[in-house]
């Protein structure tokens, strides 16, 4: 009989599967990372018109349209001042493929991958998918990666570290320095940085920064995607841009794995980059509001509360058993061990919803903060 793959083996279920299969169906989710809003209607008209006029019947280029890749391209010179040239850059089914790709073609087994703990959840699992070994480094008080944690743990056999911010699960935004650090390290230690920029445009306090700008050889990969920025998780548009020697090799694991994103996606995913982005802009300030609420309602509760500067998560220290109190009065929040060991004792909580239900969810948290205390 044929036995699974060890890498298989390997690979857990998430955790946040697991909390949403076991929440009632009348209970509010403050576990999902995605946002509430509607995907941007001159996107979703781009999509209509190239069904209909029959231009998304066919496979794309492997890389993706030209066209989407000159938007992705011009998002950058725009929003950066990076100049990103369109051949490379890689269209891909969501940024998780981007991941996928970025990893499959740079991680040998054996080789190490050096990641965020507390972190996305995909960082560990795609690296045991490459047959490496993950290496997760804990976070500061503050909930950025410390770039000095990063080069202790980097070895001989460090094939890539992974940058997150804004970050999942933790809302963290690195600063400047600690992007030009990162950079550093990949150009001195001659290792692939991975930066994982997927919630790039969600910011509150700060600037976006991307390693990408400062480093000196090509060892940086950028992954990005619609996902967020556009509320389009369901699109399934991410991209991966890099060197063009990085790029040749990522589209060969792409072009057997995937050949290429989904063409309506791509017609959708030009017109939401290279259209108005004043969408973008009221999202986030929602976002922002939403996060006060949620904010000084942990807070009045008595609970630590380090202050996100993006995305749209907010993780809490909890008291033990807090979690599941919060569960058994349905709602839905993830427990921070789901995203790695250093998580435990805290929560992740998604206000990708609108303020009066997250008034509803904090009353019970308040509720199941006193049970447990």
């Amino acid at each position: 009989m044929t036995e699974f793959a060890e890498r298989a083996t390997k690979v857990s279920i998430s955790g946040i599967r697991e909390v949403f299969e076991a929440a009632g169906e009348d209970a509010i989710n403050l576990g999902l990372g995605q946002p509430d809003f509607p995907t941007p209607s001159h996107a979703r008209q781009a999509a209509v018109d190239a069904i209909q006029s029959g231009d998304a019947d066919a496979y794309t280029s492997n890389k993706g349209t030209l066209a989407l890749r000159e938007a992705i391209a011009g998002r950058y010179s725009e929003d950066q001042n990076l100049d990103v040239d369109p051949e490379d850059v890689i269209a891909t089914a969501g940024g998780s493929e981007a991941l996928h790709i970025a990893m499959q073609a740079h991680v040998d087994p054996g080789d190490e991958v050096i990641y965020p703990d507390p972190g996305f959840v995909a960082y560990e699992n795609l690296t045991h998918v490459a047959g490496g070994e993950p290496v997760p480094v804990p976070l500061r008080d503050d909930l950025t990666m410390d770039p000095a944690a990063v080069e202790e743990a980097i070895t001989e056999d460090t094939a890539a570290f992974v940058v997150n911010s804004p970050a999942n699960p933790t809302g963290a935004v690195q600063s400047r320095e600690d992007v030009q650090e990162f950079a550093r390290i990949a150009d001195e230690h001659d290792v692939l940085c991975i930066s994982d920029e997927v919630y790039e445009h969600i910011v509150f306090e700060g600037e976006h920064h991307t390693p990408l700008a400062f480093a000196e050889s090509d060892n940086v990969a950028v992954v990005s995607a619609c996902s967020k920025t556009y509320s389009m998780t369901g699109w399934r548009l991410g991209w991966v841009t890099s060197s063009t020697p990085r790029i040749e090799r990522m589209l060969r694991v792409h072009q057997y794995i995937q050949a290429c994103a989904s063409a309506p996606a791509q017609y959708a995913a030009e017109a939401a980059l290279s259209g108005p982005q004043d969408v973008v802009d009221d999202m986030v300030g929602q976002f922002e509001e939403r996060r006060d609420v949620v904010l000084d309602g942990l807070e009045d509760m008595g609970l630590d509360v380090p202050t996100p500067s993006g995305a749209f998560y907010v993780m809490p220290e909890v008291p033990e058993g807090w979690v599941d109190a919060v569960l058994e009065r349905d709602v839905v929040v993830v427990p921070g061990e789901a995203f790695g060991a250093h998580g435990e004792g805290y929560a992740r909580i998604s206000y990708a919803t609108d303020v009066e239900t997250l008034k509803e969810a904090l009353a019970v948290m308040r509720e199941a903060t006193e049970a447990v205390r």
